[in-house]
């Protein structure tokens, strides 16, 4: 395999130290999730105690440097924010900032082929073998319901040495995104097909390569004409390298004592694509996750197929409460009752978004460093903490 090099270009690079081990604590995918320690008597209340939790996770020593979350009931929006969108300006979060949303982008995957399965152009059994010929014999039997809810047992092509080396060097390189999976293509499956649930970014691959292959059109071009148009998403999209449209939400490494490292620039969304390389902002994905939570995108059957869950399947990181895993979304079951969504977690970046089933309520909640299972483990635990009392207070709105 020979990646092409970037060619971005132009602005300065953060220390590849700090850049190199983000994302690699990105890639790599916790197994169990500790129980968010909120209580069931506990109630922040709504306005300025939903605020106060906010600034609260701002200020707690390692935490991001700013957050915001934007709630909705029917036609009413709340936005909160606390911190800074840039350090350096000092101007606020807003929901026009564009940002990161990392594994969120997997709900997008989900969205362009559960739409063509209900076009009749992909069905949910139709295997690797039968759409991907060329993909390693040994993955074959692989279905797409099983690229969806993480039960494929595809090697992770983000924890596959040489990719990491290349991450390593140069975090903006540009790869040829419609190759990463050659990073694995040597590896076997890691369980039977189906027999158990693993969450790996190659699922996603797979997904999007599936989508091309049967319409012939590129993946990019799929979302514009399956998701963003539909949805009147105006400031969504999937770059290649490594710039982020203006204005934006900095996202940054904080390891105290060391000051803030901004990374908003600092790796190529190439390496994730269909995974994780989208780039959205607060309005736009509280637009999208109503509608793609709220089974608008969908028939009914489609929808009934993407809400069979798997108890325990974790995405990353996991949301609030307990997590059981769909196709291409979650269940998040907190102390108040259920929404559905995805979360995501890169370099700058924690992100959720969720809704209720009918689609009417939703929240998305992004804070600007990153943390997960396995990077910052107290602080995504006090994430989940937080993210919990926005959804008892989404879902006790009447």
């Amino acid at each position: 395999m020979s990646p092409r090099s970037n060619d971005d270009g132009g602005r300065s690079r953060p220390p590849l130290r700090l850049v190199a081990a983000a994302v690699l604590c990105a890639a790599a995918a916790g197994v169990l999730a500790p129980p968010a320690h909120a209580g069931t008597d506990h109630d922040p209340g709504r306005g300025t105690g939903l605020r106060a939790e906010l600034q609260e996770l701002v200020d707690t020593p390692g935490g991001p440097p700013g957050a915001i979350a934007v709630l909705t009931d029917g036609d009413r929006t709340e936005v909160y924010r606390a911190g800074v969108a840039d350090l350096e300006t000092g101007r606020e979060p807003a929901p026009s900032d564009h940002m990161r949303i990392a594994s969120v982008a997997k709900a997008f995957s989900g969205a362009v082929a559960l739409r063509l399965v209900d076009r009749g152009r992909l069905h949910l059994d139709d295997t690797i073998g039968e759409v991907l010929p060329g993909q390693p014999e040994a993955w074959h039997a692989v279905t797409l319901r099983q690229l969806l809810n993480h039960t494929s047992g595809l090697p992770d092509y983000s924890a596959a040495p040489e990719f990491r080396e290349i991450v390593t060097a140069d975090p903006r390189h540009r790869f040829d995104s419609r190759r990463l999976l050659e990073f694995v293509s040597g590896e076997e499956l890691a369980f039977l097909p189906g027999s158990r649930y693993q969450y790996s970014n190659s699922d996603n691959i797979a997904v999007a390569l599936m989508a091309e292959a049967v319409t012939g059109h590129r993946y990019e071009d799929l979302l514009g004409k399956l998701v963003y148009e539909p949805l009147g998403l105006e400031r969504t999209s999937l770059p290649r390298g490594y710039r982020l449209p203006v204005p934006f939400l900095h996202g940054y490494v904080v390891e105290p004592p060391e000051e803030p490292l901004d990374v908003s620039e600092a790796i190529s969304a190439s390496g994730a694509w269909a995974s994780g390389g989208i780039v959205s902002t607060p309005k736009d994905l509280t637009k999208f996750i109503r509608a793609y939570a709220g089974g608008k995108l969908f028939s009914k059957n489609t929808r009934r197929q993407q809400f069979t869950f798997l108890p325990g399947g974790l995405s990353q990181p996991p949301g609030p409460g307990r997590t059981d895993a769909g196709l291409a979304v979650y269940r998040y079951t907190t102390r108040c009752g259920a929404v559905y969504g995805h979360t995501g977690n890169t370099p700058g970046y924690t992100q959720l978004a969720a809704a209720t089933a009918d689609g009417r309520r939703s929240l998305t909640f992004s804070v600007t460093t990153q943390a997960s299972l396995t990077y910052k483990p107290e602080l995504i635990e006090r994430i989940r903490q937080v993210q919990e009392d926005f959804v008892c207070s989404l879902l006790r709105r009447r």
